[in-house]
């Protein structure tokens, strides 16, 4: 999923949404949208700005109402309001027809009731289940159950660097292992330059990282029957680690502890910052003026040796689904339009255009797709991404201990020790605010 700021009022929303959705409050009428020639879509903000993916995805709204003869009404969400915007629409029953969501959130999404669900007719209709990858179909909701959503831009994280900045440092190789990062931050900082970029006002990308260094360390999030565990000492070691980056090892600037969406991605075109662990980061680079041969890509770093499962876990399953609101007046266009976006034609042209990668086993063939830098992403989702916890809270867990990071952050920008009893602390204050089970 791409990255979210979501607000701390999140979790206390979502458990109103199960309780409203349990009550039957996500079955009345999706807005005023009442008209078969018309569908409004929500699109997260993939691009460098919303006028961007505007840009983007107007052209191929209207190829859908010329080959239809129906009009999609296209707002495009920034991540910072969208986790929040499309809770409210479950409760309120104001929501679009068709929207995008992390495919984090899947599971969460899936508990209020709101989404219509997947079932074999629903996929017949699209095209088929059989066309998605495997991996991508993973994080579109509970194990067992019909799909919430479907995969509509496929992602993983690795690792950019900067190669003048490389040269200039005297690094002859890209670091692979967290050791290498560390010794290679260390040689880029100097003259106001950093090693490696971080956004610690950035909820869901320190989930994401602090999620694939839990893997590292043998731990996890939750337990297997779906409770919070927190404050284990994997879970300890691993958001440590990634806090030590600017407390210990000195290697971020202390003033990315308020960074929020690609702000980091910004540094590193503008060469202040000489690392960013990211996902499907090449069309924002291009966006800032950075040419493809400025920068070179590498799997994210592990432990030691190569990655791959388990221990060597070096991204989570990142991507973004696309959903439909069940309360839709508009079902047969809502489904016509998801059948169209994820067309061949569609998967190629947009996972293209954002650096991303289609969810679509035959749009994956193109030429387009097998660039060095996407079979870095290409592999990386095939042989060591994991599916962040399939689980309800999934989305309550992404805002408190995404926030609990965060305020750890903050403390290691202040000058303030981050200990494993600091770090432990802010976890148990997290696990506090997770629903008893």
């Amino acid at each position: 999923m791409r990255r979210i700021r979501a607000a701390a009022v999140g979790a206390v929303t979502l458990s109103l949404v199960l309780t409203a959705a349990a009550c039957g409050g996500s079955t009345g009428g999706s807005g005023s949208n009442e008209n078969p020639k018309t569908l409004t879509y929500w699109a997260s903000n993939q691009g460098a700005s919303i006028e961007v993916d505007k840009k983007v995805l107007q052209p191929e709204l209207d190829k859908f109402e010329k080959e239809t003869g129906i009009k999609v009404k296209l707002e495009v969400v920034p991540w910072a309001d969208l986790l929040n915007r499309i809770l409210t629409a479950t409760t309120s029953g104001q929501g679009p027809d068709v929207l995008n969501i992390g495919n984090t959130w899947s599971a969460s999404l899936q508990s209020s009731g709101a989404l219509l669900p997947f079932d074999a007719k629903n996929f017949d209709s699209i095209g088929g289940k059989s066309r998605f990858v495997e991996s991508a179909l993973g994080s579109t909701g509970v194990q067992g159950q019909d799909p919430a959503a479907v995969p509509l831009y496929s992602m993983a994280y690795a690792l950019y660097y900067n190669k003048k900045m490389f040269q200039d440092a005297g690094i002859a190789k890209p670091p692979t292992t967290w050791d290498e990062v560390a010794a290679a931050g260390k040689k880029l900082r100097k003259d106001g330059k950093w090693g490696i970029g971080v956004e610690g006002s950035n909820l869901s990308n320190n989930i994401h990282q602090v999620f694939v260094l839990a893997k590292q360390h043998g731990a996890d999030f939750f337990t297997s029957d779906g409770k919070a565990d927190f404050t284990s000492d994997g879970v300890v070691a691993a958001v440590k680690q990634y806090v030590d980056l600017m407390a210990t090892q000195k290697i971020v600037a202390p003033g990315n502890a308020e960074y929020a969406q690609n702000q980091s991605l910004s540094d590193f075109a503008k060469d202040k910052t000489g690392m960013v662990l990211w996902q499907t980061a090449s069309a924002t680079f291009k966006s800032q003026g950075m040419n493809e041969d400025e920068w070179g890509v590498v799997p994210a770093p592990v432990p030691s040796g190569k990655p791959g499962p388990g221990k060597q876990t070096n991204s989570m399953v990142a991507g973004i689904n696309m959903a439909v609101f069940k309360n839709t007046k508009n079902l047969d266009g809502s489904l016509k339009f998801v059948k169209f976006m994820t067309s061949d034609k569609e998967q190629i042209l947009l996972n293209k255009t954002y650096g991303s990668i289609p969810s679509v086993k035959t749009a994956q063939q193109d030429p387009a797709f097998n660039s060095s830098a996407l079979k870095v992403l290409r592999d990386t989702l095939a042989t060591s991404a994991t599916a962040l916890p399939q689980v309800p809270e999934e989305s309550q867990f992404e805002t408190v201990v995404g926030t609990a990071v965060k305020e750890l952050f903050a403390a290691a920008a202040a000058g303030k020790p981050v200990t494993a009893e600091s770090v432990k602390a802010e976890l148990n204050k997290a696990q506090q605010q997770m629903p008893k089970k």
